[in-house]
């Protein structure tokens, strides 16, 4: 584990649905495996695709709206310090509008673990935590 990366909040986005229960269950694999690779090697990954645990917990009569899970994935999307996108995420319309709300961010966007490691993430940070307190002192 990386000391420098401790703490770092990798949003992971990629393809979720898909067109039967087996390619689904693909898609999960993928997605909570690089997940798992990336809290390894001491990253802070969010990880929708256990977003179905909460679907197991809850009590007849509740239900969780598709659009609720959007605004509970983008309200963690909002504050993560980068954007790890897999390598299926074409056909996905969540995680194309993913990556446009990191572009309306200027959230860092990286298309594999390699690209991420490459990027001194934890220098970026500290650059961009000066721009925002300059902003604070400014207003």
């Amino acid at each position: 584990m990386r000391k420098e990366v401790e703490n770092i909040r990798v949003y992971v986005a990629g393809k979720y649905n898909d067109k039967n229960i087996i390619s689904i269950l693909d898609n999960i694999r993928l997605g909570i495996r690089t997940c798992t690779e990336l809290l390894l090697k001491g990253y802070a990954p969010f990880c929708p695709w256990l977003d179905y645990q909460f679907s197991l917990v809850l009590r007849e009569g509740e239900h969780i709206e598709k659009e609720i899970y959007h605004k509970y994935s983008l309200s963690w999307l909002e504050v993560s310090d980068c954007i790890l996108v897999l390598s299926n995420y074409e056909k996905s319309r969540g995680a194309l509008r993913e990556i446009e709300k990191a572009k309306e961010l200027n959230i860092p966007i990286f298309y594999s673990i390699d690209k991420l490691e490459d990027f001194n993430l934890p220098k970026f940070k500290d650059i961009i935590g000066l721009f925002k307190d300059k902003e604070k002192k400014e207003k």
